[in-house]
């Protein structure tokens, strides 16, 4: 029963953080000028560099939430074994990967502690996807063997 409420929180929580990652995603040439404006005049400066790195990593983001969704769907339909959440978690590490070099990117023209640990972090996030990955192949190839026994 619990864990029925757990699955249903996290289908809520990232329906809604897909939905308000595109809102800002819309959003953002607008909120990187607010923080040029009220955070650090030095944003403004580089807003262009800020938008672009800011926007493909938003879209990176999404994609991964966008993943996560299909993936909880199997979940909810307890048929998580298969090859689209292979091909989802292969993805969703690839992206993070790429969040991790946009950042890497970011660090020559406005460093900030966070931008490190935003490195750091999607770079483990890519790194564990993959490995991950391959643990769902070996289940999936199991789970295959073992529907074909009678």
């Amino acid at each position: 029963m619990n864990q029925n409420k757990l699955i249903r929180f996290t289908v809520l929580f990232l329906g809604m953080m897909f939905y308000s990652g595109i809102i800002v995603l819309i959003g953002l040439p607008f909120i990187i000028k607010l923080a040029g404006r009220y955070y650090s005049s030095a944003i403004t400066d580089v807003y262009w560099q800020m938008l672009v790195t800011y926007a493909l990593a938003g879209i990176c983001g999404i994609t991964i939430v966008y993943q996560l969704r299909k993936m909880m769907k199997t979940v909810v339909e307890q048929n998580c074994f298969v090859e689209a959440n292979i091909a989802s978690l292969k993805l969703m590490g690839k992206v993070s990967l790429v969040i991790s070099a946009l950042f890497i990117l970011k660090l020559f023209f406005f460093i900030t502690p966070a931008t490190f640990v935003i490195i750091l972090t999607f770079f483990i996030a890519g790194i564990f996807s993959h490995v991950l990955s391959c643990v769902f192949q070996e289940a999936v190839r199991y789970k295959l063997e073992n529907d074909l026994t009678i």
